[in-house]
């Protein structure tokens, strides 16, 4: 029996109404402040254009746009996108927001392609997460360096 794919997986808790959370995933004026933007309808089995803006406060750069593709979009619960990495390879992010009393939770799931190591794609994932939650309360974006893998 063949083996699954190594994913990261991520489960993440908001005090915020699922409506909230999925409008910070969604729309692109609420996407600005914690991963970046994008431009485009975003319907199952379309594109859209999206600029990762984040890697700025980790020291990094403002990405060049990419065409992202929906896979599925089912609001407010599920949304499921591929990210180009590479022209050989993509990056496939499902998100899954359920609500609970109190809040929200959002599992976050990632397969891995061949190459990236776990450890730095889970700490990656787990500073943008609190950076959404931060952009959701206008707190302020945690420090990249606090989620660096050990090495």
């Amino acid at each position: 029996m063949p083996h699954p794919a190594p994913a990261v997986v991520l489960q993440q808790e908001y005090p915020d109404p699922i409506g909230q959370v999925w409008a910070a995933l969604t729309e692109s004026e609420r996407l600005a402040p914690w991963i970046g933007t994008h431009t485009g309808g975003g319907a199952p089995g379309g594109t859209v254009e999206f600029t990762m803006t984040g890697e700025v406060d980790a020291g990094g750069e403002v990405a060049a746009p990419v065409t992202v593709t929906v896979v599925e979009c089912v609001p407010p619960r599920r949304l499921v996108v591929e990210f180009p990495e590479t022209d050989e390879r993509t990056w496939r992010v499902a998100l899954t927001l359920a609500a609970q009393a109190g809040g929200t939770v959002l599992r976050f799931e990632q397969p891995l392609p061949d190459g990236l190591d776990p450890a730095d794609v889970e700490a990656g994932w787990r500073w943008y997460l609190d950076r959404l939650g931060a952009s959701l309360h206008g707190g302020p974006m945690p420090a990249w360096a606090d989620y660096l893998p050990a090495g």
